[in-house]
């Protein structure tokens, strides 16, 4: 594979076939300490995950988010969401974010970081940031996971504005929400693992 060396236009990208991400089968939402350790143990074993987190939009100027009030973490083959409402799994989260041992790749982390730092008074560790690899690749401006997804697999990921700006801190997730979560994260370990076969077929050639 050969990855394109500039992002493509928003309309090459709107004529693309939808990326084929997880489907809820395999994802899995953590509800109770025994899950979240089953979930700890699962995705320590992948050494390598994807990552990201959402919030409950606010809407009025200077009005202060509470979030992240969901964070996902995804190996290629299921994602696990915690609500961070969900007590019992806090130590598990924590150990997550905090552990040098997994690594979380992401797109955009930095408002992520924040709000993680300000409601759990933590800094993550080995956490990637796929929009700083690429412009360590020499792209000059911010690669996103639409534009990611459709230069690595020439396909579009479906990212649907009401379900970005709906309500992430309610009690039960819809299933529209379910799949956009585990799919943001998903599609950052499916492009972390094409960006490094990439990588290797290019100092293999």
């Amino acid at each position: 594979m050969s990855i394109p060396k500039t992002p493509p236009l928003t309309a090459d990208i709107a004529a693309l076939e939808p990326f084929d991400g997880l489907s809820l089968e395999r994802v899995f939402v953590v509800t109770n300490q025994r899950q979240a350790e089953l979930a700890l143990h699962e995705l320590m074993s992948a050494g390598v995950v994807g990552f990201d987190t959402e919030s409950k939009p606010t809407f009025q100027k200077g009005q202060k988010s509470a979030g992240p009030h969901v964070l996902q973490f995804a190996t290629m083959e299921k994602a696990f969401i915690f609500q961070s409402d969900c007590v019992d799994s806090h130590p598990v989260i924590l150990e997550l974010l905090q552990s040098s041992e997994l690594t979380k790749i992401g797109f955009g982390l930095g408002g992520d970081l924040r709000q993680i730092s300000n409601r759990f008074g933590i800094h993550p560790a080995a956490v990637v940031d796929l929009d700083r690899s690429f412009k360590k690749l020499g792209y000059r401006n911010s690669v996103g996971a639409k534009s990611a997804i459709a230069m690595c697999f020439n396909r579009k990921l479906l990212k649907s504005k009401s379900v970005t700006t709906s309500n992430w801190a309610a009690r039960v997730l819809s299933e529209r929400q379910l799949l956009y979560a585990a799919n943001d994260a998903y599609a950052a370990i499916r492009i972390y693992h094409a960006l490094r076969d990439d990588a290797q077929g290019t100092a293999e050639s």
